[in-house]
C-alpha cells in the first residue's frame, strides 16, 4: 500500500507529521506520546490540517486485493 497526501505542501511541518501518523492508524494519544505534544494540540493540528483541504490517495497495487490486471494478448 502506497499513501500519497495531495495538498500536503499547505501543511505545516507539524501538520504534516500529524497528518501521516494519523492516517496511517495511529490513535491520538499515541501521536502526543510520540511528537512530546499534548492529545488535544494533536487533535488541533489534525482539525486545521483537515481545514487546509489535504487529501489522502491510497494506491494498492492490483494483486494484493486478488485482481489479474494484465492485458488479454
Amino acid at each position: 500500500m502506497h499513501l500519497e497526501i495531495r495538498g500536503m505542501e499547505k501543511l505545516s511541518f507539524r501538520e504534516r507529521q500529524v497528518v501521516v501518523l494519523k492516517e496511517t492508524g495511529h490513535p491520538t494519544e499515541e501521536i502526543a506520546k510520540q511528537l512530546n505534544l499534548s492529545a488535544s494540540t494533536v487533535s488541533t493540528l489534525i482539525n486545521r490540517a483537515k481545514s487546509k483541504g489535504y487529501q489522502i490517495v491510497m494506491v494498492i497495487p492490483s494483486e494484493k486485493i486478488g485482481l489479474d490486471m494484465g492485458g488479454e494478448e
